[in-house]
């Protein structure tokens, strides 16, 4: 198995709690981040989405916080995708120190939505496959 995409993200002083945490909502981000940088390094735009008829939908997120993050620090964001078989598909995401602490592990489920019908499409892989310029990126 390859490694999981990844992208680095420095943790601005703005982003942090009053104890000088990471903000909660901001690991949301950074898995955001992370998942549209993805799709943009495979190819697969907004317009190129929105073009097919289809988009993204985050169906459940869960956070397992880890080791807090400061001001300062840098942390790879990685990305990798798990297929079913139904219509939906997980995301696999881990925020990690550059000294190789885990600072939250981040698990979302997703689909792709038809935006005509508003209904998630049968295949969420036949989509990716058919939009991007590399399938390895989503494990395919």
């Amino acid at each position: 198995m390859s490694e999981p995409y990844s992208v680095r993200v420095t943790v601005r002083g703005y982003e942090t709690d009053v104890l000088g945490h990471l903000n909660q909502a901001v690991y949301l981000n950074y898995a955001e981040h992370a998942r549209w940088s993805l799709l943009q390094a495979a190819g697969v735009s907004q317009a190129r989405l929105v073009g097919r008829g289809v988009g993204p939908v985050a169906l459940e997120t869960t956070i397992r916080y880890r080791h807090e993050l400061l001001a300062g620090d840098e942390v790879d964001v990685t990305c990798a995708f798990a297929w079913g078989d139904g219509r939906t598909f997980r995301i696999q995401q881990t925020l990690r120190r550059t000294d190789g602490t885990v600072a939250a592990e981040i698990t979302a489920v997703g689909g792709i939505m038809d935006l005509k019908e508003r209904k998630l499409v049968a295949d969420p892989r036949e989509i990716f496959k058919e939009l991007t310029t590399d399938p390895a990126l989503f494990g395919l």
